[in-house]
């Protein structure tokens, strides 16, 4: 049995669109926007004339900073 590798910290850069960021936190579309307009979440950034992303490096801190507080 091989032992597990560690899981790195931060993966490479890339835009997340919305549903990789629900399958990361687990939220779906509604709430998601909910804690951005309360400031309690990443905000998204436009990428096309109808298309927005995440940066994933913003999602995967926000993730872990979730994980270390508890909430």
């Amino acid at each position: 049995m091989q032992p597990i590798s560690p899981v790195p910290l931060f993966a490479e850069r890339h835009i997340m669109r919305r549903e990789e960021v629900e399958q990361k936190t687990g939220f779906k579309r509604s709430h998601i926007y909910n804690l951005m307009k309360a400031g309690l979440f990443p905000k998204c950034h436009r990428i096309g004339t109808r298309a927005v992303g995440w940066d994933s490096l913003e999602i995967e801190q926000w993730v872990q900073d979730r994980l270390s507080t508890g909430v």
